[in-house]
């Protein structure tokens, strides 16, 4: 296998894993050597995609995580290191998405819901694995953003704040402990046909989505999933602090 997509001995956890980014991720990185603890607060689905990767002959562990509950992410890096030994790459990938509403509308429910998921999952689970890493001299974190994060999100002003926060936390992280040999960036993607996307838009609704994408159609999800593994490749020693944007082309519109 090429160095740059040989995962071979590096402990990976992902939260998130049991569909869409986190669960093709998964797939992907277990077929290029990573050993893996998967978290998801669907338990019972997180278990399958564990068990049906277990099957293939591959080191994957799965947990229920709720990344707002900062206990719950400790216990998937303490997994990792009582079972693997390490976590070299965490992805912070778990995260909740709000229904259209004008700014003037929204709640502190609602806020409190994505501050507690989309702030607070990715505070919790780095707070853990940069105490790990830093016991061993290395790793790579990667958050999972979007584009929301990087510029204005009509109509859902409490997602795209939250999603905001992670790049403040990436880019403070990357900061702070590059010096320590660990690299912490962001992928920002723009609308992907997930299912947190799929449940909350109609064809009609997707359709008028991707007018304003210059490639004129939506993400497919394993487009976003090739460039997580670019950005967490073991050869890729120099990125860190960074925000990338896969959007078919939205941010240079």
């Amino acid at each position: 296998m090429d160095s740059l997509l040989d995962f071979s001995s590096k402990v990976v956890v992902i939260t998130g894993a049991a569909q869409g980014f986190g669960q093709l991720l998964a797939e992907s990185l277990a077929q290029r050597g990573a050993k893996l603890v998967l978290g998801d607060i669907n338990e019972t689905k997180v278990q399958q995609v564990a068990h049906s990767l277990s099957d293939q002959g591959f080191d994957v562990i799965g947990l229920k995580c709720d990344v707002s509950k900062n206990a719950d992410c400790k216990a998937l890096v303490d997994m990792a290191v009582e079972q693997f030994g390490s976590v070299d790459i965490a992805v912070n990938n778990a995260g909740i998405s709000q229904p259209f509403l004008p700014l003037h509308e929204i709640d502190e429910s609602l806020l409190d819901q994505q501050f507690a998921v989309n702030i607070k999952g990715v505070q919790f689970g780095m707070r853990h694995q940069i105490t790990q890493m830093l016991k061993q001299g290395q790793g790579s974190i990667l958050n999972v953003s979007s584009r929301a994060g990087i510029g204005a999100a009509a109509s859902l002003a409490a997602y795209g704040a939250a999603k905001h926060a992670v790049i403040g936390l990436t880019k403070t992280g990357a900061v702070e402990y590059a010096r320590h040999n660990i690299r912490i960036n962001a992928i920002c993607p723009s609308f992907a046909l997930t299912p947190m996307v799929t449940k909350v838009a109609d064809d009609a609704l997707q359709s008028q989505m991707s007018k304003v994408v210059p490639m004129k159609r939506l993400g497919e999800p394993a487009e976003i999933v090739v460039m997580m593994v670019m950005m967490l490749s073991p050869q890729n020693t120099y990125l860190t602090g960074q925000c990338i944007s896969v959007d078919g082309g939205v941010s240079a519109a």
